[in-house]
């Protein structure tokens, strides 16, 4: 059963589990003073979501894995369901506010960690593929009992969403996809491949400030609100916990899987309604620095990816954020979901 059980976010100071103490704290140098972050074990330990968490068997890929999810009941239910599918350098508890609103509206909501990310299982050796991470996301709907659900997408969660709806268009009420990637096949374009090998050792050099940096730049340009902070320690508290090389691992093969499997050449073929939410001060491209600056200035411009993708899928809304970016529901959470809400009472 979905449940409603509130819990407090883990802060920078000792949180106790099964006799361990989490979190211990990382150093940021800030060229002023040495600012302490929070550490968190390869599986998030120590970091409590805003929901009770609920954990999912599935054997996949001939390994028993693990998919840690949120079941939150709504408090007046109007019988429907939406799933939030988190982006690669987020996970299911940034959706907090989003829960919120939604069952406060009537909607139950799942929130699943995709295996390799946040509170699942990070396997050593597992094919990566949207593929498969939809047909987890599948099995776990079925195990709820949850024949037809909208499907909510951020950043990477975007293409995972739409290669969902493709797989399953009648599990699929609506198709929701927030500042998705996969809006342009930038190997097509011209960025170089980077091996797993190479990745893996780009990941490796992750701290809070790097992700800081990098998101303060792409995601909202150039801006930065205290509260954006909470979510950088979050991702931030993993690579620099016990289990880095584990965490930095699975993130360099779902870096592959972002790189090498674009859904942009499908968009034709979807079949359910679909609202793309976009702020579209966004510059997020994979790769980009790898690319010529001639070609990297001409990646990732939301201004026309947005619009390309509403003509070319069918039955395709577009609602645009002029002064937004990656992630509009943190940016401007009140203009988001009142645009979120309208687009699910259209149904």
């Amino acid at each position: 059963m979905p449940s409603r059980q509130l819990f407090s976010l883990a802060v920078a100071v000792p949180f106790f589990m099964s006799g361990v103490v989490f979190p211990a704290t990382a150093q940021e140098d800030t060229g002023k003073s040495q600012v302490e972050h929070p550490t968190y074990g390869s599986r998030l330990e120590g970091f409590d979501y805003p929901f009770r968490t609920e954990i999912f068997h599935v054997t996949s890929q001939g390994q028993p894995l693990e998919m840690s999810f949120m079941d939150i009941a709504a408090e007046n239910p109007n019988g429907r369901t939406v799933v939030l599918l988190h982006g690669k350098n987020f996970c299911g508890a940034t959706w907090e506010d989003t829960i919120n609103r939604l069952t406060r509206a009537g909607y139950r909501v799942i929130a699943p960690d995709q295996v390799g990310f946040c509170k699942s299982s990070k396997p050593q050796v597992y094919q990566f593929s949207f593929h498969q991470l939809a047909e987890n996301t599948k099995a776990l709907l079925d195990q709820r009992g949850i024949k037809k659900a909208t499907i909510v997408g951020h950043s990477m969660g975007g293409m995972l969403a739409s290669r969902f709806a493709l797989m399953y268009p009648d599990a699929t009420e609506q198709l929701i996809m927030v500042n998705p990637l996969g809006l342009e096949d930038w190997k097509a374009k011209g960025v170089p491949y980077q091996t797993i090998d190479a990745a893996f050792e780009g990941e490796k050099k992750t701290t809070f400030a790097s992700i800081k940096a990098y998101q303060q730049k792409i995601y909202y340009s150039g801006n930065w609100e205290p509260e954006y902070d909470r979510w950088v320690a979050m991702s931030a508290g993993m690579y620099e916990g016990d289990g880095e090389e584990q965490v930095a691992w699975n993130q360099a093969l779902t870096s592959d899987m972002v790189f090498t499997q674009p859904v942009v050449y499908e968009f034709p073929q979807i079949k359910v309604p679909t609202l793309l939410l976009i702020g579209m001060t966004d510059k997020t491209a994979p790769g980009a620095n790898r690319a010529s600056q001639e070609l990297a200035s001409k990646l990732g411009d939301y201004t026309q990816l947005g619009k390309q993708a509403a003509e070319a899928i069918p039955d395709a809304k577009l609602v645009e954020f002029d002064d937004l970016g990656h992630s509009p529901q943190i940016q401007d959470p009140e203009r988001f979901h009142q645009a979120l809400l309208d687009g699910l009472k259209t149904l």
